[in-house]
């Protein structure tokens, strides 16, 4: 009888999602992945064309079967991450978009985390803007609890700066009709189910900003689709945190209350009307998320608080916000 042995599980599922972008982005986005130090089974190539106009396959032949090419009928990037997450077979999951890159040597640093610390089920890093990012001096990772991370630290929402373990997501999927903010709810519900976090100060993913991404479209309707996004993610975590553990609450709610105060500042930002700030506070206000809990979260998180509860203060921040801006 012939013993058939299964290949190992690659360590990593890379999936990009792709949406009428030039596809020479997305190749530079996958020779990234194919520069690392990784094996050929060492490593998972998904590529979801969400129903581009143009199906970028033809360009996509050089590479053979190093890539796992599927296209979809146009149902957003939250459908297009679903469907390859469901047919992974990677250990870790790394999320690109396509218009993205890895920078080779520090995200290096982060697969050697994964190779040197069988206990990792997250190892979250940092992104970068900037094409030539100068060689930084390599740091031990921080390790802490996901929990723990989200109650001592406001975190970064990217999913695309988290290599995660795919046994911790479980069955956690991102919501289909959210199209902004998906990472802010998908991202606090993944550290919560995270035993062993590492952090790493590490700049290996390149966000590439483009004038024609879905986050700087500022006409009315997607202003708005942006503002409910935000806010059907806020809820769900706050609803989330009330039904969870009190360790599991604690955390929930300061992230709660930073992405509240974030809507708020957006609301200014992308409206700059009283009207609809004074609308969005009595709205909160009747879901009570509003006046924002009494934290020291941060310094900006402080100001901001003792600013929004006033009428004088709320005037402030309508005639300067507009002129600042806004950091990371």
């Amino acid at each position: 009888m012939e013993i058939r042995h299964q290949a190992p599980a690659p360590l990593v599922s890379f999936i990009l999602t792709y949406y009428n972008l030039p596809v020479e982005l997305l190749c530079t986005c996958i020779d990234s992945i194919l520069a690392l130090s990784l094996q050929p089974g060492e490593r998972e190539i998904i590529v979801v064309d969400d129903g581009s106009e143009t199906s970028p396959m033809n360009d996509l032949l050089k590479y053979g079967d190093e890539i796992i090419y599927i296209r979809q009928k146009n149902s957003g990037v939250s459908v297009a991450r679903n469907t390859a997450m469901a047919m992974a077979k990677g250990q870790y999951i790394q999320l690109i978009d396509g218009d993205d890159y890895l920078l080779t040597e520090p995200y290096e640093h982060c697969l050697d985390i994964l190779r040197n610390n069988s206990d990792a089920d997250i190892v979250m890093f940092d992104f970068t803007h900037r094409h030539n990012q100068p060689a930084s001096a390599i740091c031990s990772p921080i390790k802490k609890n996901g929990i723990e991370l989200m109650r001592t630290t406001n975190i970064h929402g990217s999913t695309c700066c988290c290599l995660f373990r795919q046994a911790v997501r479980g069955q956690l999927a991102f919501t289909p009709d959210i199209t902004y903010g998906e990472d802010e709810e998908f991202t606090p519900q993944l550290l919560i189910r995270a035993e062993t976090v590492y952090i790493t100060e590490e700049k290996a993913y390149f966000y590439r900003e483009r004038a024609t991404s879905a986050i700087h479209q500022n006409d009315e309707a997607s202003i708005q689709k942006r503002l409910d996004d935000t806010k059907k993610v806020i809820l769900h975590l706050n609803r989330l945190a009330d039904t969870s553990p009190q360790s599991d609450k604690v955390a929930l709610q300061r992230r709660v209350s930073q992405l509240t105060m974030d809507y708020i500042y957006n609301t200014i930002m992308l409206t700059r009307s009283e009207d609809k700030l004074k609308e969005t506070l009595e709205e909160l206000s009747k879901d009570g998320l509003f006046p924002l809990p009494n934290h020291p979260y941060s310094k900006k998180y402080i100001l901001f608080r003792r600013l929004i509860n006033n009428t004088i203060g709320r005037k402030i921040l309508l005639s300067t916000l507009p002129l600042i801006k806004k950091e990371r």
